[in-house]
């Protein structure tokens, strides 16, 4: 048994300069469907072909491309992060939450792969 469980979502978080831009190429050239944009946390999402699989567009002035993050939905992540924390699991930093949307934690594999768990907020709206 593992040490927690994560859900059947995962968001492939990716670090672009223009979410709205990225957003429709996904659609245009892969047929993705536009989830939303969150302007105020320069954030959107796109569903993909793959059930339960979203990308996840986080605007940056300078984007890191290539710096993909597998982002593992969960239904508690503070209890999740503890469990993985006392089998000495490594965090970057303190839990990030955006009020009524959601609730992340990055960690990292043996190999320094990072990893992220979230926990949404919004009571099912999205």
């Amino acid at each position: 048994m593992s040490l927690v469980s994560v859900d059947q979502t995962i968001t492939i978080a990716m670090s672009v300069e223009d979410r709205h831009a990225s957003a429709k190429w996904y659609e245009t050239m892969l047929g993705f469907e536009l989830l939303y944009h969150a302007d105020d946390a320069g954030w959107s999402e796109i569903r993909t072909n793959t059930p339960g699989v979203v990308i996840g567009l986080g605007e940056h002035a300078k984007p890191a491309p290539g710096n993909c993050v597998p982002v593992f939905g969960i239904a508690e992540l503070d209890s999740a992060r503890q469990k993985l924390e006392q089998a000495n699991v490594k965090f970057d930093g303190e839990t990030d939450v955006v009020e009524g949307m959601v609730k992340t934690a990055t960690f990292y594999d043996p190999d320094g792969n990072a990893l992220m768990l979230a926990q949404d907020l919004t009571g099912g709206i999205g």
